[in-house]
């Protein structure tokens, strides 16, 4: 998931995917997509390293952060990548862990 500025649409998406595809063969092409989600009440953090190292992170975000503020999930986290692992070094990639939640009474 790679956030997109609110100026991108389907078209544009389509033309891209169209003219990356005339380049070059992309097996994952056909799964690009662009769409909204609206995920409601979410709490998110910022993982600097490899992807593969996220899981402490999100383990404090789920064993400490969640139930000290009287949260629970509501639903699965997703990722948003801010770095081009092509070009970042491992230990610079930054990802956005955010997990949907919802309120403990």
């Amino acid at each position: 998931m790679i956030r997109q500025p609110s100026w991108v649409t389907s078209g544009m998406v389509r033309d891209a995917k169209a003219s990356a595809g005339a380049r070059r063969a992309l097996p994952a092409l056909d799964r690009l997509r662009l769409e909204s989600y609206h995920e409601g009440l979410s709490v998110q953090i910022l993982h600097v390293g490899p992807y593969a190292e996220e899981a402490p992170t999100l383990a404090r975000l789920h064993t400490r952060y969640l139930p000290e503020n009287r949260l629970a999930e509501a639903g699965r986290h997703h990722e948003i990548y801010l770095g081009d692992p092509r070009r970042t070094a491992p230990a610079r990639l930054k990802t956005i862990l955010r997990q949907p939640v919802r309120r403990l009474h």
